[in-house]
């Protein structure tokens, strides 16, 4: 998967310090994965919530933190869409974001 865009994933831990190896890692794997549809993607990550219009909700450093991605698994890219803490995914809508 081609990750748009790892800026953000880059500027969310260097103002949460404690989520950049957790991050790293994320990217790491998305990255590699050659995922066909959002079956292979549960199987790399089974606590992944899944919702409509192609998108995905990753839990990050032990749910601590929440990434919302959109997929297009045909052109194998991710757009991030949302990352942040819990009380920061509670006020937005991740079905529109």
């Amino acid at each position: 998967m081609r990750i748009i865009a790892r800026r953000t994933l880059r500027e969310f831990w260097e103002k949460h310090r404690d989520a950049e190896e957790a991050l790293r890692g994320w990217f790491k794997e998305v990255s590699r994965a050659k995922w066909e549809n959002f079956n292979e993607l549960k199987h790399d990550f089974p606590s992944a919530s899944i919702l409509k219009n192609n998108r995905v909700i990753f839990d990050i450093k032990g749910n601590k933190y929440r990434l919302i991605a959109r997929i297009n698994f045909h052109y194998k890219i991710m757009w991030i869409r949302f990352i942040g803490t819990h009380a920061e995914y509670d006020k937005i809508d991740a079905n529109k974001i």
